[in-house]
């Protein structure tokens, strides 16, 4: 199946694109090509062939997850200069009371 300028063209223009008539015949004869390879791709018998989900061997790379307990929150709060409630306490970033 050949790729006309005139598609490349109405392609060009749905990503918003403006080509020369140079660039035009080039990005026609480079799409002609990948379609070409991509037709030749599905001609390929693959009957038999498994899936490929990864390239590696590598299996259980990660490891398990597993939830654990977290740190008690009177124990977090040793750490911290000033909380209040459960919450640490920061310094205000934004003065509401100046105008901006």
């Amino acid at each position: 199946m050949a790729i006309s300028a005139s598609e490349v063209k109405h392609v060009a223009s749905l990503a918003k694109l403006a080509f020369t008539d140079e660039e035009l015949q080039k990005f026609t004869g480079q799409m002609d090509d990948i379609i070409g390879m991509v037709q030749q791709l599905s001609e390929v018998d693959t009957e038999g062939v498994t899936v490929t989900t990864h390239v590696t061997d590598a299996i259980g790379v990660m490891r398990e997850d597993v939830a654990v307990t977290g740190t008690a929150r009177e124990e977090l709060m040793k750490n911290v200069p000033q909380h209040q409630d459960g919450y640490i306490k920061v310094p205000a970033i934004i003065d509401e009371s100046e105008e901006a």
